[in-house]
Parts: C-alpha cells; structure tokens; sequence
C-alpha cells in the first residue's frame, strides 16, 4: 500500500493528519457541501421529492423552529427552562460561543416559543421579534449565531430547500436580453409557488396528510413580479399548458443560505438617520436594464432591497428603533401583510423571520411615542437582560480567557467569581426585606441556599422584576465592561513580572476605572464603588476560608468530631444517651459541643432541630445506598466541622508569620503554600493570599 493510500485510509477513518496537504483539505471542503448543491433538477422531480418529504417547502417560521430542535436541546430542572444547544454548547465551533446564565437561556427559550407559534400560523410570524437588552448583554452576539447556524442547517438534509431558475428565455421572449437567458427566481422563491393557487393547494393538502410536525404547509404567496411576467409570457406561447413551460423552461436548484452572499439572510444597519431610503429595504429600480426593457417592466428592478434578501430566512434589523418613524413604516407592512410595495413595481410576497435588536434608550423614547402604537402593536419584545447568577457570569470571562491568546498567566481561586459578583450587584434591586443583604440575595440568585434557610428565591426575582424599570437585569455594569477590566489587569500583571491573576488585582482595576467607563451613569458611581467593598468583603471570608483549610485541615480530626456530631445528633433526635469515649458511661447528648459546631455555620438556635434532622436524613439515606458515613461528603457540615477545628486550632498559629516577608522559607510556610496550591493557588498567589488573609485575622483577633 502506498503512503499516499495509507494517508487518505486515514483522514477517512477520522484519524488527525500530520499535515495538511491540498489533496486532504479539498476532500474536507467537499464533504461539507451538500451533494446536490449543484445539480439542476426537474419541477416533476421537486413535486416527487416534496410530496415525499413535505417539510422541504416549510416557510421560513417552521425551518427557524426546526432548526434549534435540530441542534439538541436539554431540560435544565434547576432552572425550569429548556436550553437549545446550539447556544448552550455551540457545537459548530466548539462551545466557543456559549451562553450562560439563567435568564439569558429563558429569553432565548421565549425567543424560540415565538419563532415556533409562528411556525403554527399563531400570530407571531406576523411581528417582528425585538430583542430588548442594556448594551453588552449578548443579544447581538445571540442574533449573529442564529444566523451561522441557520446556514448550516440549510446545507443539512433535515433543513434543505430549493429554489428555481428560469432558462432558454430568449427563445420566447422576443425583448429578453441575452444577458437574461438564464435568470433566478429573484426572491429565492419555493418552487411550489410556480403551481397556480388551485392546483398549488391540492399538491399541499397531499403533503399535510404524509407530514409528521406540529405545523401545517401553506403556501399562498403570488410569484416575484419578475418571475409573474415570465410565467405569463411563457404560457402565451405554449397556449396555457403548464407542464410544456415547466419542462422547457424551468430548474430547480437547491438553495443554502448565505449571509456573505446576501442569500437568505440580512443584516440591516441603520446608516445616515437623516438620508434613509425605503429602497434600502425594498430595492430600486434597476438603472442598467432601464434602457433594455423599459421603464415599469418588473425585469427592470434591482432585488436588492435588504427584505428581498432576506426571503425564506432572516432578516436582523440592528439598532431597528434608531430608524425615523417614517421609514419603520416599511415594517409594517413586511410583518403584519408579509409583503412590500416598492416605488414603481407591484407589490412582493415575503417570507422571512423578522428579528429587531435595540437598547433600553432607543426603546423608552419611542414606547412612548403615540404615532409609533401601529408599530409596537406589531413587535414581540423579549427582554434580553444580564446574567444574574455570578458563577454562570464567571463562565463569560472564562470563556473569553478561552477564545483568545492569552499570556502564560495562572488565575488565582474567585478571580472570576468576584468579578462576577460585583456586575451581578450593580444588576440586582437592593431587597426591601431588611432580614437579606445584596450579597446574599445575589448568592441565593447563585443557587447558594441551604434546605433550612426560609428564602423564597422566586418572590425575590418577582420582587427584582416590580421594583425595577422594565426588568432586573436590565441595567448595571456590563461583562464587556467587566471583561476589558480583566483583559488590563492580565497584561499589567505580566508587565509587573506577576505569573498569576488575584482578585485584589482585578478589583484595583475596577477601582481605578469605574469612572472612566462612558457607559456608566455618573450618579452610580458612589454606588457601585459600595458594592465593590461588598466584594471585598465576600472575598476577604473566602480568603480566610481557603487559608483556615490549608493551616488547620485534618481529614482525621475532621472525620472524628463528625462522628461524634452525629452520635449525639442522633441520641438528641431519639431522645436517648451517648456512651462518653474516654468513661465508658452512657450521658446525655453534648448540647455545648453540637452548638459549637452549628454556630459556625450561623445556625440560630431556633433552627438547630430543622439542621440536625437534616444531616440525619443525609445519614440515612446514604445508609440505605450502601453507603458509609463521611462527613466530607455533606459540604454544609464539612464547612461547620472545618470552622470548627479552626477555632480550636488558631490560637496555636502565628498569625505575624503569615504577613512577615522575612519568613518565606520556613517549613511551616512552605507547607501551608503547599497546602493553597492543592486548592487551585499558585506558589505566587498562595503566598499572596496567606499575607492578606494573615492580616485580616490578625486584626480581627486584635478587635477581639
């Protein structure tokens, strides 16, 4: 066998390749082309092919609806909402464009209902979908991977489709310019609507009754002006026999979307707010053809309008409510009629998913417009606000870590996190109920909340959502803003020689910058600079946390004082005695001994029963799994035992030592860095973190 044979056996057999020869990549490229991309098939063969496979001639609501199925979805049971992977995973390009965050997968789950209620003719095929978010919030970003996957799934055998071309036109047409011989459907219309509508109707009642979907095909949309003058020429000469003009005149070609090519999909950008012109949308008159065919002949106009390029996929209007009033006009009659009237050419069936992006500045000037009612009546708004849960907001900056170059540095423990939890504050109402803090409101947001605290997470979010202007999560400090703090204090890190990234880094950079953000309220500062020193704080405990388990963890210690919590938890439930270790005699329950444990987690003594009956329950049903008990698999009463130990062990440890420099390289020393580096910390960031942490408790034994 030869190395060439060897090398295609292979690159076949899924096998990565060394190199990259030209052989290899061409066989790449044409695998990812639909096999019939180029073919030119017969309208009998569309109408076999369509009656076998009815979704072909899907309208472009129900290939959209299909399209997020396609890609996979999961049930998130936390959240209550259905994740379409696609922008969960995004397996197209390898998660690079993952979502996160609760809210942000509702609005795309609200998104996706409307685009399906469409597909069912319910109403919302016949608006336009506007995405509504403050700026940074990912709803463009969103709007941009619908249309990438959109052009993949066209290239699918689930979501093809075809078109049609009209040729050998100059045979019959005495005035067609050669140049014309050969046209396109200038709308990429479904082959389907070259049937009359009686005929068309009875080919898709056939295909309704062999489709297996929750929609009905229906199609009664007139051909293109240009495609309409064609057919009416063609069936003169061949004196109305539909088939002959099919046959001898007709092509069906597939159609794959392309955004580059302005082929089924559009992106429209509001240019010059005081020159927009109605033919941006609609096209214009074709200046070129004017003096072949004449002024008013539809083969004379130039398809070119951004709702013509968009037919039988999706149009996204950015920015849609900077447009003038009179030129949103447009839009009303494209989503209610799903038509357009151009200047001087009959008016254009269209078939597309209209979606609409705007800011909450743009959104409040003209919701209270009066001379705007036709044009909100036609508008689904769903509200695209931040992410509100700090750990999912940590993945974004992760994520952007992930896509890009960055220098060989090592994130320290909660960098993230803490820069999640300042853009989650600034994005939360403040609670009304005294008895909840900020901090803790965002952690009960985080899915931090114990089985024995009486937080009611979904009063809280409806709260949130009354107190606040349109919705919580509408305002407050974006990730970009967040993400391009990170990015300086990375590179300023490296520039100090700094090999890794803390928290405090990344909060002097906040600090430093909050007032030199443009989008920033002035009036929010002082604010915002409060919810800083709330970070500080939750990092500061954190801090201590991580350093109390590296200087005084012992897993032995720790699994003996949680048998013991659960001995005389479990005489306390029963109400019966415990056998003293050191006597041998049977005494009552240790209530001094389970509250020092229990305190440490800040269980009131009110609530000590609910927590004991909790951990019981834990017990027993490890037991009946087989299992043994292990106090390090119960995180709450891990932490409560850990504290614990802590207490008893901190008046032994040298607190001085942790901040004296002079000190670095004594065993002791080296052990605890050792210890931090086993939770994530580099050597760097361990020592940083002991002489912060040091400090803190230094002071606070001080105060004691």
């Amino acid at each position: 066998m030869s190395d060439q044979t060897e090398h295609a056996d292979e690159t076949a057999s899924g096998e990565v390749s060394s190199t990259h020869t030209l052989e290899e990549l061409s066989r790449q490229y044409k695998r990812s082309v639909p096999e019939d991309l180029r073919e030119a098939k017969s309208f009998d063969w569309y109408l076999r092919e369509v009656t076998d496979d009815p979704r072909i001639a899907r309208n472009a609501h129900q290939r959209v609806a299909d399209m997020f199925d396609h890609y996979g979805t999961r049930y998130d049971e936390d959240a209550g909402v259905v994740e379409y992977l696609l922008a969960s995973e995004d397996p197209l390009h390898d998660g690079e464009n993952t979502f996160y965050g609760r809210e942000v997968h509702e609005s795309i789950h609200e998104f996706v209902n409307k685009v399906k209620s469409g597909a069912r003719g319910l109403g919302p095929e016949k608006r336009i979908k506007l995405l509504l978010g403050p700026v940074g919030s990912g709803k463009s970003h969103f709007d941009w991977l619908v249309r990438r996957y959109f052009e993949d799934y066209t290239r699918t055998d689930d979501g093809r489709m075809y078109t049609f071309r009209w040729t050998d036109l100059c045979s019959v047409i005495e005035d067609q310019d050669p140049a014309d011989d050969t046209v396109r459907s200038a709308m990429n219309q479904d082959p389907i609507v070259l049937l009359p509508q009686e005929q068309r109707d009875e080919v898709i009642e056939a295909m309704n009754e062999r489709l297996d979907a929750p929609y009905t095909i229906r199609n009664e949309q007139s051909l293109d002006p240009a495609s309409s003058f064609y057919m009416d020429e063609l069936l003169a000469h061949y004196e109305d026999d539909l088939e002959a003009v099919l046959a001898n005149h007709v092509e069906v070609v597939r159609l794959v979307a392309d955004e580059n090519q302005r082929r089924c999909i559009e992106t429209f950008e509001p240019k010059d707010k005081k020159n927009q012109d109605e033919t941006e949308l609609t096209g214009d008159v074709n200046y070129s053809k004017l003096a072949v065919y004449g002024e008013n002949d539809p083969r004379a106009f130039d398809y070119a309008g951004a709702f013509c390029n968009a037919n039988r996929g999706i149009f996204s209007g950015e920015e849609l409510l900077k447009l003038q009033r009179e030129f949103l006009y447009d839009f009303l009659h494209a989503s209610q009629e799903q038509t357009i009237k151009p200047r001087n050419n009959p008016r254009i069936d269209i078939d597309q998913v209209i979606v609409g992006r705007t800011n909450m500045p743009e959104y409040r000037d003209k919701k209270g417009d009066e001379k705007m009612e036709a044009f909100n009546d036609r508008t689904k708004r769903i509200d695209y606000p931040y992410v509100l849960e700090y750990a999912e907001e940590a993945e974004i900056y992760r994520k952007m870590l992930r896509n890009a170059d960055v220098p060989d540095i090592h994130i320290e423990p909660h960098a993230m996190e803490m820069a999640g939890l300042f853009g989650v504050l600034t994005r939360i109402e403040e609670p009304t109920d005294e008895s909840i803090g900020l901090v803790q409101k965002a952690k009960v947001y985080n899915g931090e909340v114990d089985e024995t605290d009486e937080i009611d997470e979904r009063k809280l979010r409806e709260t949130g959502d009354e107190m606040a202007d349109i919705a919580e999560g509408m305002e407050g400090v974006s990730a970009r803003f967040i993400g391009d703090e990170i990015a300086e204090a990375i590179m300023d890190s490296r520039h100090r020689g700094r090999g890794y990234l803390s928290p405090l880094a990344v909060f002097k950079h906040f600090e430093n910058n909050l007032e030199n953000h443009g989008s920033i309220p002035e009036e929010k500062l002082d604010t915002y600079h409060r919810y800083l020193e709330l970070v500080r704080e939750e990092y500061k405990d954190r801090a201590i946390e991580d350093v109390r388990h590296a200087l005084a963890y012992d897993i032995d210690e720790i699994r003996r004082q949680g048998e013991k919590y659960m001995d005389h938890v479990m005489a306390y439930i029963d109400d019966t005695t415990v056998e003293d270790d050191l006597t041998g005699r049977e005494q009552e329950p240790d209530e001094t001994f389970l509250r020092s444990v229990e305190e440490k987690l800040d269980v009131p003594s009110d609530r000590k029963d609910d927590f004991r009956q909790e951990v019981a329950n834990w017990v027993s049903r490890r037991a009946r799994e087989g299992s043994s008990f292990d106090p390090q698999e119960n995180d709450r009463l891990r932490r409560a035992l850990e504290r614990k130990l802590w207490e008893d062990k901190k008046h032994n440890i040298n607190f001085s030592a942790l901040v004296s420099a002079g000190e670095l390289d004594d065993d002791e020393r080296s052990a605890w860095v050792d210890a931090l580096e086993e939770q994530g910390y580099s050597a760097e960031g361990a020592r940083e973190v002991l002489e912060f942490a040091g400090a803190e408790v230094a002071k606070s034994e001080l105060e004691d």
